[in-house]
Protein backbone atom coordinates (compact mmCIF):
# COMPACT_ATOMS: atom_id res chain seq x y z
CA UNK A 1 0.00 0.00 0.00
CA UNK A 2 1.05 3.49 -1.39
CA UNK A 3 0.50 7.34 -1.24
CA UNK A 4 0.78 10.10 -3.58
CA UNK A 5 -0.60 12.48 -1.24
CA UNK A 6 2.08 12.24 1.44
CA UNK A 7 5.98 12.99 1.20
CA UNK A 8 8.08 10.20 2.41
CA UNK A 9 9.60 11.56 5.32
CA UNK A 10 13.59 12.20 5.00
CA UNK A 11 14.56 9.64 8.18
CA UNK A 12 16.81 12.51 9.84
CA UNK A 13 19.16 13.36 6.55
CA UNK A 14 19.88 9.92 6.60
CA UNK A 15 20.67 10.28 2.89
CA UNK A 16 23.60 12.84 3.47
CA UNK A 17 25.38 10.25 5.18
CA UNK A 18 25.20 8.01 1.59
CA UNK A 19 28.04 8.57 -1.17
CA UNK A 20 27.03 9.34 -4.65
CA UNK A 21 27.70 5.32 -5.11
CA UNK A 22 26.22 4.18 -2.48
CA UNK A 23 22.83 6.62 -3.20
CA UNK A 24 23.19 5.27 -7.01
CA UNK A 25 23.05 1.29 -5.80
CA UNK A 26 20.48 1.84 -3.86
CA UNK A 27 18.45 3.36 -6.53
CA UNK A 28 19.15 0.47 -9.08
CA UNK A 29 18.20 -2.24 -6.21
CA UNK A 30 14.95 -0.63 -5.83
CA UNK A 31 14.21 -0.16 -9.04
CA UNK A 32 15.00 -3.36 -9.62
CA UNK A 33 13.01 -4.91 -6.54
CA UNK A 34 9.60 -2.68 -7.44
CA UNK A 35 9.93 -4.34 -10.91
CA UNK A 36 10.74 -8.06 -10.39
CA UNK A 37 9.98 -8.50 -6.65
CA UNK A 38 7.41 -6.97 -5.25
CA UNK A 39 4.76 -8.13 -8.14
CA UNK A 40 4.79 -11.79 -7.28
CA UNK A 41 5.03 -11.21 -3.27
CA UNK A 42 1.77 -11.35 -2.09
CA UNK A 43 1.01 -14.53 -4.13
CA UNK A 44 3.96 -16.41 -3.54
CA UNK A 45 3.64 -16.00 0.33
CA UNK A 46 0.27 -16.83 -0.06
CA UNK A 47 1.06 -20.12 -1.53
CA UNK A 48 4.24 -20.52 0.55
CA UNK A 49 6.77 -20.93 -2.80
CA UNK A 50 9.88 -19.23 -3.62
CA UNK A 51 9.66 -17.76 -7.01
CA UNK A 52 12.53 -19.14 -8.28
CA UNK A 53 12.14 -16.60 -11.64
CA UNK A 54 13.76 -13.74 -9.86
CA UNK A 55 17.46 -16.18 -9.24
CA UNK A 56 18.17 -15.13 -12.77
CA UNK A 57 17.10 -11.01 -12.80
CA UNK A 58 18.76 -11.06 -9.39
CA UNK A 59 22.39 -12.14 -10.73
CA UNK A 60 21.74 -10.03 -13.84
CA UNK A 61 21.09 -6.92 -11.55
CA UNK A 62 24.54 -7.81 -9.61
CA UNK A 63 23.21 -8.97 -5.91
CA UNK A 64 25.07 -11.59 -6.03
CA UNK A 65 28.49 -10.36 -6.91
CA UNK A 66 30.84 -9.33 -3.70
CA UNK A 67 30.27 -5.91 -1.90
CA UNK A 68 31.67 -3.47 0.36
CA UNK A 69 29.77 -3.66 3.64
CA UNK A 70 27.78 -0.21 3.25
CA UNK A 71 26.70 -1.79 -0.36
CA UNK A 72 25.85 -4.95 0.77
CA UNK A 73 23.93 -3.60 3.70
CA UNK A 74 21.89 -1.64 1.45
CA UNK A 75 20.95 -4.69 -0.72
CA UNK A 76 19.96 -6.46 2.27
CA UNK A 77 17.81 -3.25 3.47
CA UNK A 78 16.04 -3.24 -0.22
CA UNK A 79 15.58 -6.69 -0.51
CA UNK A 80 13.55 -6.84 2.54
CA UNK A 81 11.69 -3.73 2.38
CA UNK A 82 10.05 -6.62 -0.17
CA UNK A 83 9.77 -9.94 1.94
CA UNK A 84 12.55 -11.44 4.34
CA UNK A 85 12.46 -14.22 2.43
CA UNK A 86 14.03 -12.59 -0.73
CA UNK A 87 16.88 -11.17 1.21
CA UNK A 88 16.86 -14.51 2.71
CA UNK A 89 18.05 -16.04 -0.69
CA UNK A 90 20.62 -13.48 -1.24
CA UNK A 91 22.24 -13.52 2.14
CA UNK A 92 22.46 -17.02 2.27
CA UNK A 93 23.75 -17.47 -0.94
CA UNK A 94 26.35 -13.90 -0.67
CA UNK A 95 26.98 -13.96 2.93
CA UNK A 96 26.96 -17.26 3.95
CA UNK A 97 28.21 -19.95 1.51
CA UNK A 98 30.55 -17.59 -0.29
CA UNK A 99 32.13 -16.08 2.37
CA UNK A 100 32.73 -19.57 3.30
CA UNK A 101 34.45 -20.33 0.55
CA UNK A 102 36.24 -16.91 0.06
CA UNK A 103 37.32 -17.05 3.95
CA UNK A 104 38.58 -21.08 4.24
CA UNK A 105 39.10 -21.93 0.97
CA UNK A 106 41.49 -23.09 -1.10
CA UNK A 107 42.20 -21.35 -4.38
CA UNK A 108 41.37 -24.25 -6.45
CA UNK A 109 37.92 -24.02 -4.56
CA UNK A 110 37.64 -20.15 -5.11
CA UNK A 111 38.28 -20.12 -8.18
CA UNK A 112 36.27 -23.40 -9.45
CA UNK A 113 32.76 -21.77 -7.18
CA UNK A 114 33.03 -18.03 -6.47
CA UNK A 115 32.74 -16.77 -10.32
CA UNK A 116 30.04 -19.62 -10.76
CA UNK A 117 28.01 -18.01 -7.87
CA UNK A 118 29.05 -14.40 -8.54
CA UNK A 119 26.81 -14.92 -11.83
CA UNK A 120 24.38 -16.89 -10.35
CA UNK A 121 25.32 -20.02 -12.65
CA UNK A 122 25.67 -21.92 -9.34
CA UNK A 123 23.54 -21.09 -6.05
CA UNK A 124 24.71 -21.34 -2.41
CA UNK A 125 23.23 -22.77 0.78
CA UNK A 126 24.95 -23.28 3.99
CA UNK A 127 23.99 -26.38 6.72
CA UNK A 128 25.33 -25.87 10.36
CA UNK A 129 21.98 -26.20 12.12
CA UNK A 130 20.28 -29.36 13.10
CA UNK A 131 17.14 -30.43 15.05
CA UNK A 132 18.78 -31.20 18.03
CA UNK A 133 21.21 -27.96 17.76
CA UNK A 134 20.07 -25.13 17.11
CA UNK A 135 21.44 -22.12 19.74
CA UNK A 136 23.80 -24.32 20.64
CA UNK A 137 25.28 -25.25 16.91
CA UNK A 138 28.93 -26.77 18.93
CA UNK A 139 26.93 -30.16 20.27
CA UNK A 140 26.01 -30.68 16.18
CA UNK A 141 25.95 -34.76 15.70
CA UNK A 142 26.44 -34.94 11.40
CA UNK A 143 29.40 -36.95 11.31
CA UNK A 144 32.64 -36.77 8.90
CA UNK A 145 34.53 -40.03 8.42
CA UNK A 146 37.74 -40.25 6.73
CA UNK A 147 37.91 -42.34 3.87
CA UNK A 148 40.79 -43.27 1.49
CA UNK A 149 39.79 -41.02 -0.72
CA UNK A 150 37.60 -38.21 1.34
CA UNK A 151 34.87 -38.59 3.72
CA UNK A 152 31.78 -39.99 4.36
CA UNK A 153 28.98 -37.39 5.70
CA UNK A 154 25.62 -38.86 7.63
CA UNK A 155 23.10 -37.11 9.63
CA UNK A 156 20.40 -34.51 9.60
CA UNK A 157 20.60 -30.80 9.10
CA UNK A 158 17.57 -28.53 9.17
CA UNK A 159 16.90 -25.16 7.96
CA UNK A 160 19.06 -24.76 5.62
CA UNK A 161 17.65 -22.33 3.19
CA UNK A 162 18.47 -22.52 -0.58
CA UNK A 163 19.20 -26.19 -0.20
CA UNK A 164 16.55 -27.74 -2.45
CA UNK A 165 17.31 -25.69 -5.39
CA UNK A 166 21.33 -24.99 -4.79
CA UNK A 167 24.22 -25.87 -6.86
CA UNK A 168 26.36 -26.27 -3.66
CA UNK A 169 25.95 -26.75 0.24
CA UNK A 170 28.33 -25.65 2.77
CA UNK A 171 28.28 -28.30 5.25
CA UNK A 172 29.75 -28.57 8.77
CA UNK A 173 29.99 -31.67 10.23
CA UNK A 174 32.17 -33.51 13.42
CA UNK A 175 35.03 -35.41 12.11
CA UNK A 176 35.38 -38.63 14.19
CA UNK A 177 38.11 -41.51 14.30
CA UNK A 178 40.10 -38.99 13.04
CA UNK A 179 43.94 -38.40 13.56
CA UNK A 180 43.23 -34.89 12.43
CA UNK A 181 41.50 -34.11 15.26
CA UNK A 182 43.36 -34.33 18.71
CA UNK A 183 41.79 -36.50 21.34
CA UNK A 184 40.76 -33.39 23.50
CA UNK A 185 38.90 -31.93 20.71
CA UNK A 186 37.06 -35.03 19.22
CA UNK A 187 33.97 -34.54 21.17
CA UNK A 188 34.10 -30.70 21.30
CA UNK A 189 33.48 -27.79 18.54
CA UNK A 190 37.19 -28.48 17.50
CA UNK A 191 36.47 -31.15 15.60
CA UNK A 192 34.00 -29.28 13.26
CA UNK A 193 34.52 -29.11 9.56
CA UNK A 194 33.23 -27.58 6.76
CA UNK A 195 31.99 -29.66 3.29
CA UNK A 196 31.30 -28.29 -0.32
CA UNK A 197 28.57 -30.85 -1.12
CA UNK A 198 27.39 -30.46 -4.94
CA UNK A 199 23.75 -31.03 -5.56
CA UNK A 200 24.47 -33.93 -7.63
CA UNK A 201 26.13 -35.98 -4.94
CA UNK A 202 24.67 -39.34 -4.12
CA UNK A 203 23.72 -39.95 -0.09
CA UNK A 204 22.63 -36.27 -0.28
CA UNK A 205 18.74 -35.38 -0.02
CA UNK A 206 17.47 -32.26 0.97
CA UNK A 207 13.80 -31.92 1.52
CA UNK A 208 11.47 -28.93 1.70
CA UNK A 209 9.76 -27.70 4.74
CA UNK A 210 6.20 -26.48 4.22
CA UNK A 211 3.31 -25.21 6.14
CA UNK A 212 5.38 -22.48 7.68
CA UNK A 213 3.43 -19.29 9.48
CA UNK A 214 6.46 -17.32 8.79
CA UNK A 215 9.14 -17.01 6.40
CA UNK A 216 6.76 -18.75 3.72
CA UNK A 217 8.25 -17.51 0.99
CA UNK A 218 12.04 -18.53 1.74
CA UNK A 219 12.87 -22.03 0.33
CA UNK A 220 13.54 -23.45 3.68
CA UNK A 221 15.24 -27.26 3.63
CA UNK A 222 16.21 -30.44 6.20
CA UNK A 223 18.59 -31.85 4.51
CA UNK A 224 19.34 -36.06 5.11
CA UNK A 225 23.00 -37.33 4.32
CA UNK A 226 22.99 -40.93 4.11
CA UNK A 227 26.39 -42.45 3.33
CA UNK A 228 27.62 -39.34 1.30
CA UNK A 229 30.66 -39.84 -0.20
CA UNK A 230 32.73 -36.57 -0.45
CA UNK A 231 36.33 -36.26 -2.27
CA UNK A 232 39.20 -34.74 -0.03
CA UNK A 233 39.26 -31.86 -2.57
CA UNK A 234 35.44 -30.48 -1.32
CA UNK A 235 36.47 -29.87 2.50
CA UNK A 236 37.61 -26.26 2.95
CA UNK A 237 41.19 -26.69 4.34
CA UNK A 238 40.95 -23.28 6.20
CA UNK A 239 37.51 -24.12 8.10
CA UNK A 240 38.33 -25.79 11.24
CA UNK A 241 36.31 -25.24 14.54
CA UNK A 242 33.00 -23.88 15.59
CA UNK A 243 34.41 -20.30 15.24
CA UNK A 244 34.78 -20.49 11.55
CA UNK A 245 31.60 -21.46 11.24
CA UNK A 246 30.15 -18.25 13.61
CA UNK A 247 32.86 -15.87 11.62
CA UNK A 248 30.62 -16.45 8.57
CA UNK A 249 27.34 -16.24 10.60
CA UNK A 250 28.31 -12.83 11.90
CA UNK A 251 28.40 -12.04 7.61
CA UNK A 252 24.66 -12.62 7.62
CA UNK A 253 23.89 -11.42 10.92
CA UNK A 254 25.39 -8.14 9.94
CA UNK A 255 23.10 -8.42 7.00
CA UNK A 256 20.12 -8.91 9.05
CA UNK A 257 20.79 -5.80 10.64
CA UNK A 258 20.55 -3.76 7.20
CA UNK A 259 17.42 -6.04 6.02
CA UNK A 260 15.14 -5.65 9.01
CA UNK A 261 15.97 -2.01 8.68
CA UNK A 262 14.27 -2.00 5.34
CA UNK A 263 11.32 -4.32 6.59
CA UNK A 264 10.45 -1.36 9.70
CA UNK A 265 10.81 1.17 7.38
CA UNK A 266 8.41 -0.21 4.47
CA UNK A 267 5.78 -0.84 7.72
CA UNK A 268 6.71 2.61 8.56
CA UNK A 269 5.70 4.05 5.14
CA UNK A 270 2.59 2.20 4.83
CA UNK A 271 1.03 3.26 8.77
CA UNK A 272 2.34 7.17 7.02
CA UNK A 273 0.12 6.83 4.44
CA UNK A 274 -3.05 4.81 5.06
CA UNK A 275 -3.26 7.21 8.12
CA UNK A 276 -2.98 10.32 6.61
CA UNK A 277 -5.84 8.94 3.99
CA UNK A 278 -7.88 6.94 6.01
CA UNK A 279 -11.13 9.15 7.59
CA UNK A 280 -12.46 8.68 10.70
CA UNK A 281 -15.34 10.77 12.98
CA UNK A 282 -14.28 13.27 9.77
CA UNK A 283 -11.34 13.66 10.24
CA UNK A 284 -7.69 11.37 8.76
CA UNK A 285 -6.66 9.64 11.60
CA UNK A 286 -3.34 10.59 11.34
CA UNK A 287 -4.51 13.41 12.99
CA UNK A 288 -4.98 12.05 16.14
CA UNK A 289 -2.75 12.32 19.09
CA UNK A 290 -2.86 8.32 19.86
CA UNK A 291 -2.22 8.09 16.01
CA UNK A 292 0.74 10.66 16.23
CA UNK A 293 2.73 9.10 19.09
CA UNK A 294 2.44 6.13 17.36
CA UNK A 295 3.70 7.27 14.48
CA UNK A 296 6.49 9.58 15.69
CA UNK A 297 7.87 6.50 17.80
CA UNK A 298 7.66 4.09 14.78
CA UNK A 299 9.73 6.80 13.25
CA UNK A 300 12.57 7.22 16.25
CA UNK A 301 12.95 3.24 15.66
CA UNK A 302 13.12 3.59 12.29
CA UNK A 303 15.93 5.76 12.44
CA UNK A 304 17.70 4.69 14.93
CA UNK A 305 17.86 1.31 13.50
CA UNK A 306 19.18 2.70 9.86
CA UNK A 307 21.69 4.62 11.91
CA UNK A 308 22.81 2.17 13.80
CA UNK A 309 23.68 0.06 10.56
CA UNK A 310 25.64 2.33 8.90
CA UNK A 311 27.63 3.01 11.79
CA UNK A 312 28.30 -1.30 11.86
CA UNK A 313 28.97 -0.43 8.21
CA UNK A 314 31.36 1.74 8.50
CA UNK A 315 33.34 -0.14 11.31
CA UNK A 316 33.34 -3.10 8.93
CA UNK A 317 34.99 -0.76 6.43
CA UNK A 318 37.73 0.33 8.98
CA UNK A 319 37.88 -3.37 9.96
CA UNK A 320 36.94 -2.14 13.39
CA UNK A 321 33.69 -3.91 13.66
CA UNK A 322 33.44 -6.97 16.40
CA UNK A 323 31.31 -9.66 16.36
CA UNK A 324 29.37 -8.17 19.97
CA UNK A 325 28.41 -4.64 17.79
CA UNK A 326 26.68 -7.16 15.07
CA UNK A 327 25.24 -9.10 18.18
CA UNK A 328 24.25 -5.31 19.40
CA UNK A 329 22.76 -4.26 15.95
CA UNK A 330 20.93 -7.96 15.29
CA UNK A 331 19.16 -7.73 18.78
CA UNK A 332 18.37 -3.77 18.77
CA UNK A 333 16.73 -3.73 14.77
CA UNK A 334 15.16 -6.71 15.23
CA UNK A 335 13.44 -5.70 18.29
CA UNK A 336 12.67 -2.19 17.15
CA UNK A 337 11.34 -3.69 13.77
CA UNK A 338 9.12 -5.94 14.99
CA UNK A 339 7.22 -3.31 17.34
CA UNK A 340 7.00 -0.85 14.18
CA UNK A 341 5.44 -4.05 12.37
CA UNK A 342 2.70 -5.06 14.84
CA UNK A 343 2.85 -1.06 16.07
CA UNK A 344 1.92 -0.20 11.78
CA UNK A 345 -1.08 -3.06 11.76
CA UNK A 346 -3.05 -1.35 14.28
CA UNK A 347 -2.78 1.66 12.52
CA UNK A 348 -4.15 -0.34 9.38
CA UNK A 349 -6.64 -1.64 11.27
CA UNK A 350 -8.70 -4.79 9.56
CA UNK A 351 -7.27 -4.22 6.11
CA UNK A 352 -4.03 -4.41 8.09
CA UNK A 353 -4.09 -8.22 7.92
CA UNK A 354 -5.04 -8.62 3.86
CA UNK A 355 -2.84 -9.52 1.62
CA UNK A 356 -2.80 -5.94 -0.18
CA UNK A 357 -1.09 -4.40 2.70
CA UNK A 358 2.41 -5.40 4.19
CA UNK A 359 3.07 -4.77 7.84
CA UNK A 360 1.76 -8.12 9.13
CA UNK A 361 3.75 -10.27 6.47
CA UNK A 362 6.60 -8.64 7.79
CA UNK A 363 5.85 -8.51 11.27
CA UNK A 364 5.01 -12.82 10.63
CA UNK A 365 8.82 -12.86 8.95
CA UNK A 366 10.31 -10.83 12.18
CA UNK A 367 9.16 -13.49 14.62
CA UNK A 368 11.71 -15.74 12.73
CA UNK A 369 14.48 -13.55 12.09
CA UNK A 370 13.82 -12.70 16.33
CA UNK A 371 15.27 -16.38 16.48
CA UNK A 372 17.19 -17.62 13.74
CA UNK A 373 21.09 -16.42 13.12
CA UNK A 374 21.14 -16.09 16.80
CA UNK A 375 18.05 -16.00 19.01
CA UNK A 376 17.32 -12.82 20.96
CA UNK A 377 18.61 -14.16 24.48
CA UNK A 378 21.18 -15.17 22.83
CA UNK A 379 22.75 -12.22 21.27
CA UNK A 380 21.90 -10.41 24.69
CA UNK A 381 24.15 -13.10 26.34
CA UNK A 382 26.91 -12.75 23.89
CA UNK A 383 26.77 -8.53 24.50
CA UNK A 384 26.50 -9.55 28.32
CA UNK A 385 29.35 -11.69 28.25
CA UNK A 386 31.30 -8.76 26.49
CA UNK A 387 29.92 -6.16 29.17
CA UNK A 388 30.76 -8.17 32.02
CA UNK A 389 33.71 -11.10 31.59
CA UNK A 390 31.58 -13.82 32.62
CA UNK A 391 30.14 -16.70 30.53
CA UNK A 392 26.35 -17.14 31.01
CA UNK A 393 26.00 -19.89 28.42
CA UNK A 394 28.13 -22.49 30.26
CA UNK A 395 28.44 -21.13 33.75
Amino acid sequence: MTSTTHPIPDYSHFDTLLSESELNLRYRVRSFVRAKVLPLVADCYERGVFPHEIVDASAEAGLFEHHGPIEAGLIAFELERADAGVRSMVSVHTHLAQSAIRFFGSPDQQATYLPRMERGETIGAFSLTEPAHGSDPGGLEVTATRTASGYVLNGHKKWATNATFAGVTVVWARLIDNDEVSPADRDGAGAIRAFLVDADTPGFRPVAIHRKLSFRMSASSEIFLENCEIPLANRLPGARGLGHALKCLNEARYGIVWGVAGAAEACFEEALAYGSSRIQFGRPISGFQMTQSKLATMYASVVRSKLLALHLGRLKERGALHHTDVSLGKLNNVRDALDVARTARTILGGIGILDTTVSLRHAANLESELTYEGTDEVHALIIGRHLTGLDAFRG
